[in-house]
């Protein structure tokens, strides 16, 4: 998979990917990263990427010109490519959304910045990306976020396919509690029930446990689901537990 990035601040993404999965993914030759200077694509000498916006207001927008001939510039030749604009404006980015994008053979992800972009660009050229609902400086960090996230699902990426599978809402629910060694630290013991060996049971005590940590602290992500009668009866069990707890 190929990522193109157009930003007017290239030096922002030096060494941000010389690390970690990103490095050893391009290093694998599963996916490219590609950044490109928006400024590249002006056509005066002051390589003006933005202007003041029609009917008055404060700050700047950006031009239309140069974000359009830079897409069509970094996918030419490149067939299906998808262009993403991170603006707080975008629809909320989540793991579907990156399930989503991992599935495309090009990414290409504009950066934003100052009060917006040109409308056009959004209704004629680009999706329309947010990491949250907050403001940043531009699109760069989320640009950063976007790669992140859809190389962790590429195969091979994670060296172990059930890595991705298992994380955060990979299946609409937060991941189960984690532990390791030392089995006892500062009177604190991990459950019995992972030092078992009894797989089932762990399995088991997983899922519950992701139900209960979800229903504690992104009730959301549960209500927002279509459920099936198992999952809505397992779900109604941990949360008679949950209300037993605190009584």
């Amino acid at each position: 998979m190929r990522f193109d990035v157009i930003t007017i601040f290239p030096e922002i993404f030096r060494g941000v990917f010389e690390f970690g999965i990103i490095r050893r993914a391009v290093e694998a030759g599963l996916i490219e990263i590609r950044v490109h200077d928006l400024r590249d694509y002006t056509n005066d000498r002051h390589r003006t990427v933005d202007d003041r916006p029609f009917g008055g207001g404060a700050g700047m927008v950006m031009k239309p010109e140069p974000l359009f001939r830079s897409v069509e510039a970094v996918t030419a030749g490149a067939q299906g490519a998808k262009t993403v604009l991170l603006s707080p404006q975008g629809r909320l980015f989540d793991q579907r959304i990156a399930e989503e994008f991992a599935r495309e053979d090009c990414l290409v992800l504009v950066c934003g910045r100052y009060e917006g972009v040109d409308e056009r660009v959004v209704e004629h050229l680009s999706d329309e990306v947010s990491i949250g609902d907050y403001v940043l400086s531009g699109g760069e960090i989320p640009a950063m976020v976007v790669i992140d996230a859809v190389t962790r699902l590429i195969p091979g990426a994670l060296g172990s396919e059930q890595s991705a599978a298992r994380e955060s809402f990979s299946n609409g629910l937060l991941d189960h509690p984690q532990y390791t060694r030392p089995p006892e630290y500062r009177g604190m013991k991990a459950p019995d029930v992972l030092q078992s060996g009894n797989h089932p049971e762990i399995e088991r005590w997983r899922r519950r446990k992701a139900i209960e940590k979800t229903l504690r602290r992104r009730p959301d992500l549960i209500e927002g689901r279509a459920l099936s009668g198992d999952e809505r009866r397992e779900i109604e069990e941990v949360m008679n537990e949950i209300g037993n707890k605190t009584d």
